[in-house]
């Protein structure tokens, strides 16, 4: 997963290096807490190989950190448990530094009433 560069020169190597491929797929999808993902589209959200991101995916339903569906993928609602992950708080925090805390409310403002239509086909 790439960084901007005012991260790449304002974040120590030992920070860059501890968000692991589980943290990163963690954090992802903790993000995007209100959808559920492939794999194959979480790594290429995160730019990290398909393969390492099933291996992960695995080792965190095995935590009990992301549930699994099909072939879907979703972070757990069990909010205990995601606190109780540090690498969770190492995510959240690499991204609020580089992207902001998300504005849950202004997110709503923008989004669509209406599910997508490929979820409407799924009920």
């Amino acid at each position: 997963m790439s960084i901007d560069r005012e991260t790449f020169e304002n974040t120590s190597e030992d920070e860059l290096a501890d968000l692991s491929v589980p943290d990163q797929v963690l954090g992802f999808l903790a993000a995007n807490e209100d959808r559920a993902f492939k794999a194959r589209e979480i790594a290429s959200q995160i730019g990290v190989d398909e393969g390492a991101v099933s291996t992960a995916l695995s080792r965190l339903k095995d935590r009990g950190l992301v549930e699994h569906k099909a072939t879907y993928w979703a972070v757990t609602n069990d909010a205990g448990r995601l606190d109780g992950y540090c690498g969770y708080e190492r995510a959240t925090a690499l991204f609020n530094d580089q992207l902001g805390a998300e504005d849950k409310d202004s997110w709503r403002e923008h989004a669509p009433q209406e599910p997508h239509p490929s979820v409407k086909d799924e009920q």
